[in-house]
């Protein structure tokens, strides 16, 4: 791959978000959805690549051809590929930069009802899966008690994790099951936005949001998603000058250093790992940017206490945010697998809807009941993380609260410190094939069933009983 391939593939992201803005000020019935320009960008990329259009356009031309791959070259697909898990890093390295560190009392009140909350709908995909894996899929199907596992690793985890554990599902005889895993995290990602969306605007309707109370009296220019000349403010503080240090560059290379902190802690962990417990890989399924997050509290940190002119601006980093953000989202939507169910096209669907069943019911039953205050700003994004990834609880946390006014951003953070390093791509998730491999279904079933009670019982009987 050259650099002008790389530079040319970073140039259709440019084309697809402009003409996804274009689109979303001409169709109202998109701006009735509130779907932000990179999931139309997304979208039109998946229509026009080489899953959809260049697979319609392959019958009729030889595979050499350019147009197998629709409008999106190969080499621009394999790029795009990999920006979600890059995109992904700055997205959380920017949560706290900027803003002063709460101590540990606000940790737990402000990000404790969403760990109750994800811990619950994570384990409780456990235990749905496992469960239908040995009433149905195993004895009807022929599958292995692994796949029980699908659903958490392919809903919560995503397309990383489940190409991640692809050796996993090899050495124990179930390599279908890296292509199951592919497909449901694809159909994850998809059903995640669409339900998610369909919820924002059901929650609307029935008055359970408090950011966004009444859309029928947002101005025209407000669903085209265009700021009002009265309104406009500017996008960042100059917080240093631009003879000595561009502030986006300066921002941008604080945004760095605490990526690269939280690479050198995950790097360290799995030297400790490999020192102190041989032959032993664990950390390695530890994704990095939960990490990054750390990096970025342990810079922000730093610069409270040497800082004292402020020069780290909260607003420009919010800037780095959502563009980082409007990447990932378009790129991980536009390179979604949609060829690989193959020959297990039931236990597909049954998983799926497994999957999809217990996460709205989950959300609609206990966020309520867990989180006491801006439930449904704040719970929106753990049941995205719960369909789709990390990146699409964080697109429908900006959906219901496009402004950053709730503390929903900040509590879904404080969460990921204590959440990511277990399920979702994290230990559990990398344990439980070999676990269940080993050990059979019915233990790790025991062991799902009560990690998902004390999530449920700590969000139901202490934080679902605060006062707001």
């Amino acid at each position: 791959m050259t650099p002008d391939q790389i530079g040319f593939a970073l140039l259709y992201l440019g084309l697809f978000l402009f003409i996804s803005k274009w689109i979303r000020i001409r169709v109202k019935w998109l701006q009735s959805l509130f779907i932000p320009s990179s999931v139309i960008a997304g979208f039109l990329a998946l229509l026009l690549g080489p899953q959809v259009l260049g697979n319609i356009l392959g019958q009729f031309v030889s595979e050499e051809s350019f147009w197998t791959n629709g409008l999106l070259p190969e080499a621009t697909v394999n790029v795009w590929a990999e920006l979600p898990g890059l995109m992904i890093n700055v997205v959380f390295a920017t949560l706290f930069l900027g803003v002063a560190v709460p101590g540990l009392k606000r940790l737990w009140n402000i990000g404790g009802p969403q760990f109750a909350f994800g811990w619950t709908i994570g384990w409780g995909q456990y235990v749905i899966g496992i469960i239908l894996a040995i009433l149905v899929l195993g004895p009807v199907f022929g599958m292995p008690p692994v796949a029980g596992t699908l659903i958490e690793i392919a809903f919560e985890g995503g397309h990383g994790t489940a190409a991640g554990l692809q050796g996993s599902f090899e050495e124990i005889g179930f390599p279908e099951g890296y292509d199951l895993s592919i497909g449901l995290a694809t159909i994850g990602i998809l059903t995640g936005v669409i339900t998610g969306i369909i919820l924002i605007n059901w929650a609307v309707r029935r008055g359970k949001t408090k950011v966004i109370k009444d859309t029928k009296g947002f101005s025209s220019l407000r669903r085209q998603g265009i700021v009002e000349f009265e309104n406009r403010e500017p996008a960042a503080k100059m917080t240093v000058r631009p003879e000595s240090i561009e502030p986006l560059s300066f921002h941008f290379a604080i945004v760095g250093i605490a990526i690269l902190i939280g690479f050198v802690i995950l790097e360290t962990l799995i030297w400790l790992e490999s020192v102190l417990i041989a032959g032993s890989d664990f950390m390695t399924y530890i994704p990095l940017f939960p990490l990054a997050m750390i990096g970025g509290i342990i810079l922000q940190l730093f610069f409270s206490k040497v800082d004292k002119q402020e020069i780290v601006d909260r607003n420009m980093m919010n800037r780095i945010q959502g563009f980082a953000l409007d990447i990932l989202i378009l790129s991980a939507i536009g390179t979604v697998s949609v060829d690989v169910i193959g020959e297990n096209l039931v236990p597909f669907l049954l998983l799926a809807a497994a999957g999809i069943t217990w996460n709205i019911l989950g959300f609609l039953i206990f966020a309520p009941r867990f989180i006491p205050s801006y439930w449904f700003e704040r719970g929106i994004g753990d049941f995205g993380q719960s369909m789709g990834v990390t990146a699409t609880g964080l697109l429908l946390m900006r959906a219901a609260d496009p402004d950053n006014t709730s503390p929903a951003f900040e509590a879904f953070g404080y969460k990921q410190l204590a959440y990511e390093p277990f399920l979702g791509g994290g230990l559990v998730t990398a344990l439980s094939i070999p676990l269940i491999f080993q050990f059979g279904a019915i233990p790790f079933l025991i062991f799902s069933v009560i990690m998902c009670l004390i999530g449920l019982f700590t969000g139901l009987f202490y934080f679902g009983r605060k006062k707001v």
